[in-house]
């Protein structure tokens, strides 16, 4: 291991311990491997405007991460938007006990999340490269979760099919929406919001969750 590479799981370890996620050593090595592929494929397919590794681990792996504690209620989950399998694959390796579907319209993004997905052993994960309007799953989700997809209006609009009965919407929005939420509120109502903190990631994080208004709690 070089020293970047020592330095990089230093710093995604010191990370995650900061946010008071547990890694086992077999999850940092997954993460870390995950890292080592996003960079890879990254020169050729540019799936991520990120080229730093260092920012990769805070904007990305962190960034993702800060989303496990959150989806511990739902055990078939789609990430829609997914973009190079953020936070999917992150939350995947974290919860081998249960499934993701990882959803986006972009072929050269969906290629890179088979070859994760086959290089990492995720055998928890389904991937689909469609428009999430178009796409009909087998079976709806209890929890749909978006970090970087669309205003909360057309992401309940494009997913509302998605999400079975008492399922829910985890989105995840830098400043506190307001505008957005208030745009909604006649079909969707917040139930939870999170400020979250991120080590590396400047400026305001907030997760939440939301609910149909005619849906209990």
């Amino acid at each position: 291991m070089n020293a970047e590479t020592d330095s990089l799981t230093r710093q995604l370890a010191y990370g995650a311990e900061q946010m008071q996620i547990a890694l086992t050593a077999e999850q940092l090595s997954a993460l870390r491997a995950y890292l080592d592929l996003l960079q890879k494929w990254n020169k050729a397919y540019n799936l991520t405007a990120i080229r730093e590794p260092e920012r990769m681990v805070a904007l990305h792996l962190l960034d993702s991460l800060a989303v496990h504690p959150f989806v511990q209620e739902a055990d078939n989950i789609a990430d829609v938007g997914t973009g190079p399998g953020l936070p999917g694959i992150v939350l995947a390796i974290m919860n081998p006990h249960k499934t993701f579907t990882l959803l986006d319209s972009n072929g050269k993004k969906t290629r890179f999340l088979f070859q994760a997905r086959t290089a990492l052993g995720l055998d928890n994960v389904t991937i689909v490269n469609d428009r999430v309007e178009a796409y009909h799953p087998p079976r709806p989700f209890d929890m749909i979760v978006s970090r970087a997809f669309a205003s909360l209006a057309d992401m309940t609009h494009w997913c509302q099919h998605l999400r079975a009965e008492q399922g829910c919407f985890l989105a995840m929005k830098g400043q506190y929406p307001q505008d957005e939420i208030a745009a909604i509120a006649d079909k969707f109502r917040v139930v939870a919001s999170d400020a979250i903190s991120v080590p590396g990631v400047e400026g305001e994080r907030h997760l939440l969750r939301l609910l149909p208004v005619n849906t209990n709690d």
